[in-house]
Formats: structure tokens, C-alpha cells, sequence
């Protein structure tokens, strides 16, 4: 059974493992919920210097650009929270304690209602950081909705109410989201460095690649629409047992 369209949030917290992660598996829910009062904040597990096809390009620039593509990507959507940089190495991301310990930190500082992250049982899925990013969401959930994790802290334990997986290996829940893919497109549009490696977007044929590029995530927005009987949606697993 597919759940529809859960209540507004006060709060949601979105994680990625890298800048524009997030904007692919949801930027179009989070545009919806910011634009009806939720407080969105965003939380950036890498620092995202691996993420170039170009070898003499600079990680320590490529990490400065980045940062900024994400930050325009964020105003774009209508974030009003905050937005967290962890500054973790791109490409070596572990689920450890010490990770884990920093996530489940600013869940209980942030209060959210809904988090949402990578799903990290997604079969055939290549980057570890993508895995490590979504079972750090997890387990972060746990440590912070438990007295006995982080005793040293004095922040008070939370329970998130939801748990939204994007890219998931099963689809259990849409958003619908008519009306907002042009903020999800301007948002991912904003990580232009990200145009050959990630988006498929010839340098010197940008118009073109573009426009091929925003039909490729029109498609995904329609395809999720018809199961909602809808124009568009986003779909996610929803764990509701937190």
C-alpha cells in the first residue's frame, strides 16, 4: 500500500552524502513543505572535493565551490533553516560512532520532525558514500532518540516522527509536488560543476544538454505522478517505527 501527502512538518531535516544529493530525491517536497511554513534545514555529510572528472581541477576550490552551489541551491528551495557542512572527506565517508555521533548532535539540537536521507539498501548502488550517508541517517535516529547515546551532551534526547528514504529500493510513499519542479530544477541547476560528471551535461553544449537533462527529471516527477494520480511526485520508503 502507497501513503500519500503526510501533514506539512514543523521541521524536517534533509541529509546527503554530498551537495545536490539532496535536490535530486527531494527538492521538490522540500520546496513544497518550506513554501507551507516547515523549516527546512539542510545537512551535508562530505565536503564534496572528489566530485569532478576534470584531474587538475583543485579539491580545496572544488570544495569552496561547492559549498557555495549549495548554498544557492538552499535559498532556491526556500530553506529556512539551517544548513550544516560537516566538512567529511568526499569519497571517504565511514558510518562509524564518531559520525554517528555528530549526526544523532544536531537532530537533537535541529528537533526535527521528519528526517530524510539516502536509502543505504538500494541494490547495485557504487558510491560508499551514498550507502554510509544513509545508514548514518538511521543509526544517527537512534543515538538521538536514546537517554544512553551521547551522555556527555547536554542536549535532550528526540524522536523524529518520520523517516523519508529517497532513491529507495521500495517506493511506499509520494509526495505530490505540482508546481514546484522549476525550484527542484533551478536548485539542482545551481551545482554547475556538477554538469558533466553528475548531470550528463556537455561542456560547450549546455542549451542542449539542459534541456535534456530537465526532461530526464521531469520524466522521474511524471512517472511518480501517475501512481499518485497526479501530474508530479516524489517517492520515498516511510518508516514510521522510530
Amino acid at each position: 500500500m502507497v501513503s500519500q501527502n503526510i501533514p506539512t512538518p514543523s521541521k524536517a531535516l534533509a541529509i546527503g552524502a554530498h551537495p545536490d544529493d539532496i535536490e535530486f530525491g527531494a527538492g521538490a517536497t522540500l520546496a513544497k513543505w518550506a513554501a507551507d511554513g516547515c523549516e527546512v534545514s539542510l545537512m551535508i555529510a562530505t565536503d564534496g572535493s572528489k566530485g569532478s572528472w576534470d584531474s587538475s581541477a583543485d579539491p580545496a576550490e572544488l570544495t569552496t565551490l561547492r559549498k557555495a552551489e549549495q548554498r544557492a541551491a538552499a535559498d532556491l528551495l526556500g530553506v529556512s533553516g539551517e544548513l550544516v557542512f560537516l566538512d567529511l572527506i568526499d569519497g571517504e565517508l565511514n558510518a562509524g560512532i564518531e559520525e554517528r555521533e555528530i549526526v544523532a548532535s544536531w537532530i537533537r539540537k535541529l528537533q526535527p520532525n521528519v528526517v530524510l536521507g539516502h536509502d543505504p539498501w538500494k541494490r547495485y548502488r557504487l558510491h560508499p558514500d551514498h550507502r554510509n550517508a544513509g545508514h548514518l541517517t538511521i543509526e544517527g535516529i537512534v543515538a538521538a532518540r536514546d537517554p544512553f547515546f551521547l551522555i556527555n551532551s547536554e542536549l535532550p534526547p528526540h524522536r523524529p516522527s518520520e523517516l523519508f528514504l529517497f532513491e529507495a529500493e521500495e517506493i511506499d510513499h509520494l509526495e505530490t509536488c505540482d508546481g514546484y519542479e522549476k525550484q527542484k530544477l533551478n536548485a539542482l541547476e545551481s551545482h554547475r560543476s556538477q554538469f558533466v560528471s553528475t548531470m550528463g551535461i556537455v561542456e560547450g553544449n549546455e542549451d542542449h544538454g539542459l534541456e535534456t537533462f530537465r526532461e530526464r527529471i521531469v520524466l522521474q516527477l511524471c512517472s511518480f505522478g501517475e501512481l499518485a494520480e497526479t501530474e508530479m511526485a516524489e517517492g520515498f520508503k516511510r518508516i514510521t517505527e522510530l
